[in-house]
């Protein structure tokens, strides 16, 4: 992935700190979005869907752990990779850290050179098959290796035929499929279904995620407004 497709959500309590990171991080063409406590930095994930949160430890509201705790209880923070920031006598706090979950820390007092450094070593870290297995689109994320679906963040539970079909239109977006494509790929040729099949079932999709993202080309077939 190019820098330009990542996306890193900064948290710490300290504006002078998230400004400075951030800007570096910006200089390297990261997408960055801050957050000044824990509370917020949940808000701020479920929006964003970061690849990588950098989290102070101490911070007021919510602190780094606890947030680090909360945000590895929901399924599509599973395997984002979560990294403290830590003054290097908290000791206590790295260790409290991985327990949570996290994968790394930084000690500050940050140097930048040091930061991209070990940035783009936790950013290799991504798994290429989970991201190549997963793909999202104006606030839809598709996990296709564990058949889930979130949109703004909340979980989707999706019968299997609706998953596919909306996997098959998100796959393309702008593309036209036609309603024999989509028989074929979503029902498959040994399976009889009638075609009013397809518009049920793009209907269901509309009342779940909404109408906009689901356009009918008459006569042709549906598509993905991505």
């Amino acid at each position: 992935m190019e820098n330009s497709d990542i996306k890193i959500l900064l948290v710490d309590d300290e504006e002078d700190t998230l400004e400075f990171i951030k800007y570096n991080l910006v200089e390297e063409g990261f997408q960055i979005v801050t957050a000044g406590d824990g509370i917020e930095a949940i808000k701020r994930a479920k929006e964003f869907e970061p690849h990588l949160i950098i989290l102070d430890v101490m911070m007021p509201n919510m602190d780094g752990i606890e947030t680090c705790n909360e945000l590895r209880k929901l399924p599509e923070f599973k395997k984002t990779i979560i990294t403290f920031l830590t003054a290097r006598h908290e000791d206590y706090s790295q260790i409290a850290g991985f327990d949570a979950g996290a994968d790394d820390y930084i000690s500050k007092p940050i140097k930048p050179r040091l930061l991209i450094s070990k940035i783009n070593s936790l950013l290799r870290r991504l798994d290429k098959e989970t991201i190549e297995n997963s793909f999202e689109h104006n606030g839809i994320k598709v996990d296709l290796d564990q058949h889930l679906v979130f949109f703004k963040g909340e979980e989707l539970f999706l019968p299997k035929k609706e998953f596919n079909l909306l996997c098959l239109l998100m796959s393309k977006p702008g593309r036209v499929f036609t309603r024999e494509e989509i028989l074929t790929k979503v029902w498959g040729t040994e399976t009889i279904v009638v075609d009013r099949t397809i518009d049920v079932h793009i209907r269901k999709l509309r009342e779940k995620i909404g109408d906009d993202f689901f356009i009918t080309v008459k006569g042709v077939g549906y598509k993905f407004q991505g």
